[in-house]
């Protein structure tokens, strides 16, 4: 795995303070370290004999995350790092491709594979500065956890908090470690069934080595929260991306929280992008209950723009899919229920059903139309032996008259140990 020089140097330099110096910070003192243990089993049924019917595989990882504190001093310094493993417990007789493990020359799976990634901080009052690897969540781009080990990417982020209620965040990526590689590589827009996108030049237009953005959110009320972000992928995409969340109490036990999401997308040069994506998500709590409604609708020349492998900004990107495809209007139900209402503390249940319609599939072809079932139960140990363990079972449904027909069940056992 290659490593970027700049963030070791400055990791380096931040851990070779003096002992005398280390001694009155707290680097020491103030540093967090957790080992998560994630066994995770993923079974894909296609629903026809046609090419590879199934994907199934089974992997146990491992991801040791250690966030120092920091030095003393009107400037603070520190260093974060993630070391990643993780192994083949089973995969053969073609069912590899389930996105747990990387993939060798033969059409199967690598036996393990790691990663490491260290990343310098340095903090002024409520500002803080990274270089090196590290995991991104905002509206512009959000690093993917859905499979073994989660997806990096190498640059510096600055995020400041010296106003109260304003988050501004910036960033500048220039590769990234996917979920299933141990090697660091250029970046690509995502593509997907039906969304539109091509390329000047062919696929080979698709990658790039800089990815910037910048943003933020603004607590308006104590009720209202309001967020912009700029984004842009190299050659490929520009977006602006806006957001609103509101939440209503309605009395004891009860609220009802708004979130609305608009992106324009449009091309950098190498690519055809043209995109209006609008959601809405409307979700009524009630005690242990939730009940949620979704409304999502694309517009434009093209699909949703994305980083490829990342988890994009839409209230319809659920297990599966995106519902982001070219002209594309889709709707969700939801339901969660909480069962510590009913003496049952660390068990959850949730469950979806999304459908969408009005795909452009091409000239003199029907419009394309799908639907996505997620299913979702989850229990977390709350004392003895066991205490902090993790159980959770995930299936999905997917039908459509575009692609293949899916079944899936995910099987996640995790188990994080407190280190310091």
């Amino acid at each position: 795995m290659r490593k970027t020089s700049l963030a070791l140097a400055v990791a380096a330099s931040t851990l070779g303070l003096s002992l005398s110096q280390v001694a009155h910070a707290d680097l020491i003192g103030d540093s967090k370290a957790t080992i998560e243990a994630r066994n995770f089993y993923f079974n894909r049924d296609f629903r026809e004999d046609a090419g590879q019917n199934k994907q199934e595989e089974w992997a146990q990882g491992f991801i040791l995350r250690m966030d120092s504190g920091y030095t003393e001093g009107t400037v603070g310094f520190g260093a974060d790092a993630i070391g990643m493993f993780g192994f083949k417990l089973d995969s053969g007789d073609g069912t590899a491709g389930s996105g747990l493990l990387v993939p060798d020359r033969s059409g199967g799976s690598q036996d393990n594979y790691s990663g490491l990634a260290v990343a310098a901080k340095a903090k002024v009052s409520k500002s803080t500065l990274r270089v090196g690897q590290m995991q991104f969540k905002n509206q512009a781009i959000a690093s993917s956890d859905g499979r073994l080990l989660p997806q990096i990417f190498r640059g510096g982020n600055l995020v400041s908090q010296e106003i109260d209620g304003l988050t501004l965040d910036a960033g500048y990526l220039d590769e990234v470690n996917n979920r299933n590689s141990q090697d660091y590589e250029d970046m690509t827009l995502n593509t997907y069934t039906h969304s539109g996108i091509s390329f000047k030049g062919g696929s080979s237009a698709n990658n790039a080595n800089e990815f910037v953005f910048a943003g933020g959110s603004y607590k308006l009320t104590k009720d209202l929260t309001a967020g912009y972000y700029y984004s842009n992928l190299e050659d490929l995409y520009k977006q602006h991306s806006f957001n609103l969340v509101h939440v209503l109490p309605l009395g004891d036990k009860q609220s009802l929280k708004t979130d609305v999401r608009y992106a324009r997308s449009t091309d950098d040069g190498l690519s055809n992008v043209d995109n209006k994506a609008f959601g809405a998500m409307v979700t009524y709590s009630l005690s242990a209950h939730k009940f949620g409604l979704g409304y999502q609708k694309m517009s434009g020349d093209t699909g949703f723009a994305y980083v490829g492998g990342t988890d994009p900004f839409l209230v319809n990107y659920v297990q599966i899919g995106n519902f982001a495809a070219k002209d594309e209007k889709s709707y969700q139900a939801r339901y969660d229920f909480d069962f510590a209402s009913v003496g049952v503390p660390g068990l959850t249940f949730m469950t979806r059903f999304l459908t969408g319609d009005n795909i452009d599939r091409g000239r003199n072809v029907s419009e394309g139309k799908e639907r996505e079932r997620n299913t979702e139960l989850m229990y977390v140990f709350q004392e003895g032996a066991l205490k902090n363990l993790g159980v959770r079972w995930r299936n999905a449904t997917v039908r459509n008259n575009f692609s293949r027909d899916i079944d899936e069940n995910r099987l996640i056992v995790s188990y994080t140990l407190p280190l310091l």
